[in-house]
């Protein structure tokens, strides 16, 4: 059972604000009854908005552009999070961060409120690889996509999993790891020698961020893009 708004701004893609005045207008049906009031609760099967039935999802997955000063969580005192950028018509109950990018990191970060599916793509067992393009400050040494591929140790003695590290420029790459240790990527090249000064995620598993999408903005994924990231 869930309040007739919600039922309507997700089942139609609409804001709340839009859902509550189609209710009142006498729009919206439960179980073949008219109801006007947006805090009714019901199941989402038995909703109509002008007669069209709600087709209401168990759970979303919503693919975002990362910005830079933005922050990897749900909620902050005082900071703009991922979760702040998610227009009110994709937004519910329990959404979160399916992995982090640090604060100063662009690009791929995957939204949802299902747990499962996040536990599955960022488990180190699962071996589902993240993407992204890099910039440094130096030339990238010819021996490095040996050293990546190896598995880098970092100064704090932790042995890193086997990399790829494809350089596109002198001091350029795009980079796929298997795992998500803090900093990861910035600290797998400080132990080379380089600094990282920008870092953005292309793809998550098999499904690369849309270029249509700006930064700051975000769209739902279809459940045949969502299968992609788990290639």
């Amino acid at each position: 059972m869930e309040r007739l708004d919600k039922i309507i701004s997700h089942a139609f893609g609409m804001s709340r604000t839009d859902a509550k005045k189609a209710i009142q207008s006498g729009e919206v049906s439960v179980a073949g009854a008219v109801c006007k009031n947006a805090a009714q609760k019901a199941e989402p099967s038995e909703v109509t908005l002008g007669g069209q039935a709600a087709l209401y999802k168990e759970h979303i997955y919503i693919m975002l552009n990362k910005p830079q000063g933005v922050i990897s969580a749900s909620e902050s005192g005082t900071e703009k999070t991922v979760i702040d950028l998610v227009p009110e018509s994709l937004q519910r109950k329990g959404l979160f961060p399916a992995g982090r990018l640090d604060k100063d990191t662009v690009g791929f970060v995957l939204i949802t409120d299902d747990g499962a599916f996040a536990h599955d793509i960022l488990s180190p067992k699962k071996h589902i690889e993240k993407t992204y393009f890099v910039r440094t400050d130096k030339p990238i040494p010819a021996d490095l996509p040996r050293k990546f591929q190896e598995g880098v140790v970092l100064y704090d003695g932790t042995q890193c999993l086997s990399a790829c590290l494809e350089p596109v420029a002198p001091q350029e790459a795009v980079v796929k790891i298997k795992e998500g240790k803090y900093h990861q990527i910035k600290r797998m090249f400080r132990a080379n020698g380089l600094a990282v000064e920008y870092l953005k995620r292309t793809a998550m598993g098999g499904l690369s961020l849309d270029d249509s999408l700006a930064e700051g903005a975000c769209r739902e994924i279809s459940e045949e893009e969502r299968k992609c990231i788990l290639k």
